[in-house]
C-alpha cells in the first residue's frame, strides 16, 4: 500500500462496512505509517479493490476501534485489523490471497499466532481462514473488543502446528 491509494481504501471501507465502524482518514494514514510492510492492496483494471492492514502484536492483545497500532517488541502474533473486498472484486478470492500473503509474513518472522476481531457475521470467513473464536481476554482487552458498537468476536489462528 502506497499513500496513494488511501482514497481508494477509505472508499472501500465505506461500501464494506457500517458507519458504526468506519475509521477515518487520519486513523488510515496513522495504520499506514505504523506498518507500511504489512499494508497491502490488491488492483484490479479499475484500480485498488482490495485491502489488508495488520501488525505485529501479542496473543490476547486488540486494538480498540480507532485505536493506534502499537507494534510489539516481542510479538509472537500477527494481528489483522482491517481486511475489506470492494464488491466488484467480491468472489474473487483476493481476500483470502491478501490473507495468505500476510500470513507467509507471520510464518517467515516465526510468530506463532494470528489473531483478528471479526465483525459484520465475518466469522464464517475467518473460519475457512483457519481462525477459531478465544475466550479468556484479559479486562482490559475484553474493554478494547467492546469498543466496537457492534458485534465483534476475537479470532486466533496457530500458525505453526
Amino acid at each position: 500500500m502506497q499513500e496513494r491509494d488511501i482514497p481508494a481504501v477509505l472508499a472501500i471501507q465505506e461500501e464494506s462496512y457500517a458507519a458504526a465502524v468506519l475509521e477515518d482518514e487520519a486513523v488510515i494514514r496513522s495504520r499506514l505509517a505504523a506498518c507500511p510492510e504489512l499494508a497491502w492492496v490488491a488492483e484490479d483494471a479499475e484500480g485498488v479493490c482490495a485491502y489488508l492492514f495488520a501488525y505485529q502484536s501479542r496473543l490476547g492483545r486488540i486494538t480498540p476501534l480507532d485505536g493506534e497500532f502499537e507494534p510489539h517488541a516481542e510479538a509472537d502474533c500477527l494481528y489483522l485489523h482491517d481486511l475489506a473486498v470492494a464488491r466488484r472484486a467480491g468472489g474473487r478470492g483476493i481476500g483470502p490471497a491478501l490473507v495468505r500473503r500476510n500470513l507467509q509474513q507471520a510464518q517467515a518472522a516465526r510468530l506463532r499466532y494470528s489473531a483478528l476481531v471479526s465483525v459484520q457475521d465475518s466469522a464464517e470467513f475467518w473460519s475457512r481462514q483457519g481462525y477459531r473464536a478465544h475466550d479468556g481476554l484479559e479486562p482490559q482487552q475484553a474493554d478494547n473488543l467492546a469498543s466496537y458498537p457492534i458485534p465483534a468476536l476475537y479470532m486466533v489462528r496457530n500458525l505453526h502446528p
